[in-house]
């Protein structure tokens, strides 16, 4: 079974603009995210799936692959669907976000593991606890499952509600996807779904359409970047490791 990892880099972020070409101590996060991925064991390959020729440039000027995809796609799943188009040989597709520098590469081998488990299981992702400071923020998406650890809904409001304290931890989903390539090409050719379209979560248009995702925990926690803030953080934890090094 060939596993490859794509890393989906817009441009044209609406809240930090050139957030690929970010830069994280000295490097472009579109590299330091491709580093961290690289880490991983189980895939045979990473690609970046960018749609600017700068993104592109420093990729491979950092010795890494990438893949010149459309600008207009609408979503990070249909950038991942012309990659998977171009990529008939690879069985299963680990989508890492280009704005998660600080991945943890053992997280992307947990999730290949699980497609190298079970045959038939086509779209896997992750859950951490929820601290208790991110609970009341949209952005934080949260996730509930089922008892064999398949997901029951997603939302970016607080699920589920405690109406009573019954010890039910609240469980952060992390944006990082498995793939099996036949159904992530059937999955980008659904239309967008009235749950999909209301929560802003792309993930839903596979549960309304009655398709499972298995969603495995970590305890790890780490900071994506979406603002200057998280940028900012995200520099210092960088610098800390390098002094540490």
């Amino acid at each position: 079974m060939k596993i490859i990892c794509v890393i989906p880099a817009r441009y044209a972020s609406t809240r930090l603009p050139g957030k690929p070409l970010a830069d994280i101590a000295g490097k472009p996060m579109i590299v330091r995210v491709y580093e961290r991925v690289l880490n991983a064991t189980k895939p045979a390959e990473v690609i970046a799936a960018v749609d600017d020729e700068r993104v592109y440039e420093a990729v491979v000027k950092a010795g890494g692959k990438a893949i010149m995809t459309a600008k207009n796609h609408p979503t990070g799943t249909d950038r991942l669907a012309e990659v998977a188009q171009k990529c008939p040989d690879a069985d299963v597709i680990i989508n890492v976000q280009g704005d998660e520098p600080l991945i943890d590469p053992q997280i992307i081998d947990d999730l290949a593991q699980e497609f190298l488990n079970d045959e038939n299981l086509k779209m896997a992702t992750v859950k951490t606890p929820m601290k208790e400071e991110e609970k009341a923020k949209p952005g934080n998406v949260k996730v509930i499952t089922d008892k064999n650890g398949y997901a029951l809904y997603f939302s970016r409001s607080l699920i589920p509600y405690p109406r009573e304290d019954t010890g039910v931890v609240v469980y952060k989903h992390i944006g990082i996807y498995g793939y099996r390539r036949d159904f992530l090409l059937q999955y980008a050719k659904m239309q967008p779904t009235p749950l999909e379209q209301t929560e802003s979560l792309e993930q839903l248009r596979a549960l309304e359409n009655g398709y499972k995702i298995k969603v495995i925990a970590t305890d790890k926690h780490f900071v994506g970047v979406d603002t200057k803030e998280d940028l900012e953080e995200v520099n210092k934890i960088y610098q800390e490791m390098e002094k540490n090094k």
